[in-house]
């Protein structure tokens, strides 16, 4: 068999503005849909197996950036026959290429798969093998070097990938694939509902996972059966622990339960949701999210994206929001995400105020955010990396590594900060190796005002 195709993943300009999550990690490394941008592209250029990752490319300031499984920034050549990938591409896991000028096969979100999908085929395999470009809504999301590149060509975001085509291979248009783009960061919330209901049944046969009905739940510990009701299937992996009443509620879109994961008595979890390794899900009402690895949940929460190693352990309302890694929320935290007029929600970016388009949008928590007991969270709220608030509602938007009860906040002290990181992360048995810490020291240095 061939061996599975390399490729770094590649974070252009734009990319390189989606606040709050930019400052501390490429993009590659954001969960859109049930995967992170990383294992989309590993899972597609694999035909169904992850390919190597083999670098990211975010530019000098993500070059400690360090995280498990994540490989290292790029640096020196990128050798011929290596996939640059864009990390906005949201590549559809059972996107079967076409040839260009085929028609498209459309965007994830146009069906939702009844039945358990059969992932990347031989067909697909074959496309993937023999191309040199892939497309996605007309635009260049792959490229396969023809020769060797130099990874600072990539450093300060201004190429394109299209530029890259042209020059590697001006007489080929490509193939098609199917997929979506984040061209805003609260496009995270945008795709949500839709990926899941097209990723979960891709991942759901590539992991093994099984069941569809609480009869069929024979991988599962439990005393007594769960309740399943409607016709999109629960899966569960391996070592899936499953407490007596609980309810999982697939008439909107299928559930799967990856590998270690626990789920507390009187839990109700409403499709389509996906819930990553080894996380637990305490109580409570959890509908329509992407749990990543290692988190605790419980309470409320709907439409949601947790990266990983995230903590909402106790009660209170979280909506339609994002929350980074190692963000941990205070008893009672509870975000608003619709206004009182029904009408579209604004955020704080960069570029400066934007409306979103979106009527439901709650908080993006950067990576390292901690919240008081009792905080409330006004609807498109932005609280940046290793922001540390408290008592009073924040303004919408809160600068990183922020501390205190009230506006304007103090910062947090850099080696504070680091320490008690460490001694988060100590808990999760993860280590905070040199890189990391200098990484994180950098971003403290590189943090950006709200002024």
């Amino acid at each position: 068999m061939a061996r599975a195709p390399r490729f770094v993943s590649y974070d252009d300009a734009k990319a390189r503005l989606f606040e709050p999550f930019a400052l501390s990690r490429p993009w590659s490394e954001m969960r859109v849909g049930a995967l992170l941008q990383r294992e989309r592209w590993a899972f597609v250029l694999g035909g169904g197996k992850p390919a190597a990752a083999s670098a990211f490319l975010a530019g000098p300031d993500m070059q400690h950036f360090r995280e498990p499984a994540t490989p290292r920034s790029g640096s020196g050549l990128l050798r011929a026959g290596t996939w640059v990938v864009n990390s906005r591409c949201a590549v559809a896991l059972d996107a079967v290429p076409q040839r260009s000028g085929a028609r498209s096969l459309g965007r994830p979100h146009d069906v939702i798969h009844d039945e358990l999908s059969p992932g990347p085929n031989e067909e697909t395999r074959r496309a993937i093998t023999d191309a040199t470009v892939l497309r996605c809504d007309d635009r260049v999301a792959a490229v396969k070097l023809s020769v060797d590149v130099a990874a600072a060509d990539f450093a300060d975001g201004t190429l394109t990938l299209e530029s890259l085509a042209r020059a590697h291979y001006p007489r080929r248009k490509g193939v098609v694939i199917a997929g979506d783009w984040c061209d805003e960061v609260w496009d995270v919330i945008r795709l949500l509902t839709p990926l899941l209901n097209a990723d979960i049944p891709v991942l759901a046969r590539s992991s093994g996972a099984t069941a569809t009905h609480a009869a069929d739940l024979t991988n599962v510990s439990a005393p007594q059966q769960p309740v399943v009701t409607g016709d999109h299937g629960l899966w569960c992996a391996a070592n899936v622990h499953i407490e007596p009443y609980t309810v999982f509620d697939t008439s909107a879109g299928p559930v799967l339960l990856c590998e270690g994961v626990s789920v507390g008595a009187f839990t109700r979890v409403s499709g389509p949701c996906y819930v990553g390794q080894h996380s637990t899900l305490v109580t409570g009402r959890i509908n329509g999210c992407a749990i990543g690895d290692v988190c605790k949940v419980n309470g409320e929460v709907s439409a949601t994206v947790f990266v990983g190693h995230a903590n909402k352990g106790h009660d209170g309302f979280v909506g339609h929001s994002v929350l980074g890694r190692w963000v941990n929320l205070g008893a009672g935290t509870t975000t608003s995400n619709l206004k009182n007029t029904y009408g579209t929600v604004a955020l704080w970016t960069r570029d400066g105020v934007r409306d979103t388009g979106l009527q439901f949008l709650g908080t993006l928590f950067g990576d390292h955010v901690k919240t008081g007991i009792g905080l409330r969270l006004t609807t498109g709220c932005v609280l940046g990396t290793g922001a540390n608030v408290f008592d009073q509602m924040p303004p919408k938007v809160v600068a990183p590594f922020a501390w205190g009860a009230a506006a304007p906040y103090d910062t947090y002290d850099a080696d504070k900060f680091v320490h008690t990181t460490a001694r988060v992360m100590s808990r999760r048995h993860i280590s905070l190796d040199d890189a990391m810490e200098r990484h994180l020291l950098s971003a403290h240095v590189r943090r950006w005002s709200n002024g």
